[in-house]
């Protein structure tokens, strides 16, 4: 569960690190540029059903954060579980996984919940960029996974 824990994180910053440098590089007449991401909608959502007021917006940011690694974390842990009796979920070094994860969460929860588009009615551009971000937290959650389990079980002889 540890393995998966730090896994989780893990990936979940790489993902956030290619967020944000295809952020940095994308054009800024994007029509949804002013949109909340769906990090902080979620964040909003939880926080008026627990206290009834949104997120302060000087919050927001960080509270889209904690939305955004809660669910790697369970996702890396989950993961590590899996891979462990199951190795065939490390195919692709984590790439189904990723695949999986996007289409589960990009595709179907947030469009479902009413954070985003349906999958049907988004453009091609938002659709890869969910993918490839997933792509890189499966493969990243694989790395890290295969690491931190060569280091917390190594056996000395």
């Amino acid at each position: 569960m540890v393995v998966g824990l730090i896994a989780g994180a893990a990936a979940s910053f790489a993902m956030d690190r290619l967020q944000a440098a295809v952020a940095a590089l994308s054009s800024s007449d994007d029509e949804d540029e002013d949109s909340e991401p769906a990090t902080e909608q979620a964040a909003d959502a939880i926080a008026r059903a627990a206290t009834g007021a949104e997120v302060p917006d000087a919050d927001k940011p960080l509270a889209g954060q904690a939305v955004h690694y809660a669910p790697g974390l369970g996702l890396g842990a989950a993961y590590a579980v899996a891979a462990k009796f199951r190795p065939a979920v490390t195919t692709g070094y984590g790439g189904a996984f990723g695949i999986a994860a996007a289409t589960l969460l990009d595709e179907a929860a947030v469009s479902a919940v009413g954070l985003g588009k349906a999958p049907w009615k988004a453009d091609l551009k938002t659709t890869i960029y969910g993918y490839a971000s997933h792509l890189v937290f499966g493969g990243a959650a694989e790395l890290v996974r295969r690491q931190a389990r060569a280091i917390l079980f190594r056996r000395s002889n």
